[in-house]
This record gives C-alpha cells, structure tokens and sequence, in this order.
C-alpha cells in the first residue's frame, strides 16, 4: 500500500459537502477539515501499483464543490 495525503479547497460553503462526498471514497481512510489555505486534508490508501495521479482527478476532483487541491506524497511511516 502506499499512502498519500490530499488538501482540498472546496468552493465557498460546501466544505462538509466536500468531505462526505470523500469519505465514501473507498481509498479515503479519514477526512480532516483544517485551518490555512486549504479545507480539508484526506489520508488515502492507494494499491502499490495504481496511479496516483488518475486517482486525484478521477475521484476526488470530480467531486461536487472541490475548487482545487494540493497531493502529497509519502515515503515512510515512523509510527
């Protein structure tokens, strides 16, 4: 498995739009809403050998109300 992290802004008013449309998402393990300049961090779970990138745009950026949002990639899990 690899995990990765995504801050999505939602558009104005419909961040808890945003998360509960994400936490039906099968990859999404948890939905964060956060302070700066994105709404919501998601902790997905992706199969090692599924694209993270067709995974962003086919099913988080498609759902209703996100504006934009920020991946991050990670390597290792010290706890």
């Amino acid at each position: 498995m690899q995990t990765i992290f995504i801050q999505v802004k939602a558009e104005l008013g419909r961040a808890y739009e945003v998360a509960d449309a994400a936490s039906e998402v099968e990859q999404v393990s948890e939905v964060y809403s956060t302070s700066g300049h994105y709404d919501l961090m998601m902790k997905c779970y992706l199969p090692k050998d599924e694209d993270i990138g067709h995974f962003v745009n086919e099913a988080i950026q498609i759902l209703p109300g996100v504006k934009d949002t920020f991946t991050i990639i990670t390597f290792k899990a010290f706890s």
